[in-house]
């Protein structure tokens, strides 16, 4: 499992910063280990030195082993909490889009009544 870890000019990018995201990411998506080749993580401060509320934004992107790539994104007060709220996102739309491709919807079962 490739991570692929970026932040822009404005987030100081260090070694801790890329320990935690990763050992985030293997701890929430350990199951999925085979199933997801690659993770790309962009931290963003959308209004620089200005400030504001929400403006820190975490964008993560999935790579699932021969399907389309799962994108989420998240704005928060501070890294972590950006971080966090985008693991949670990409966590329920991971479970969604495997727990899909386990259970196809099957209409063999239905029986049809005619009167």
């Amino acid at each position: 499992m490739n991570i692929e870890i970026r932040t822009d000019k404005n987030i100081k990018n260090s070694e801790r910063l890329i320990n935690y995201v990763r050992e985030e990411l293997l701890e929430k998506f350990h199951r999925y280990g085979e199933k997801i080749t690659h993770f790309s993580v962009h931290l963003s401060d959308e209004n620089a030195a200005k400030g504001g509320d929400d403006d820190l934004r975490c964008m993560i992107e999935a790579r699932p082993a021969g399907l389309k790539p799962v994108a989420v994104s998240y704005k928060a007060a501070n890294v972590d909490a950006a971080i966090h709220g985008a693991l949670d996102r990409l966590k329920r739309s991971l479970e969604h889009l495997f727990d899909k491709l386990d259970h196809p919807r099957d209409h063999k079962g239905l029986e049809i009544i005619e009167d």
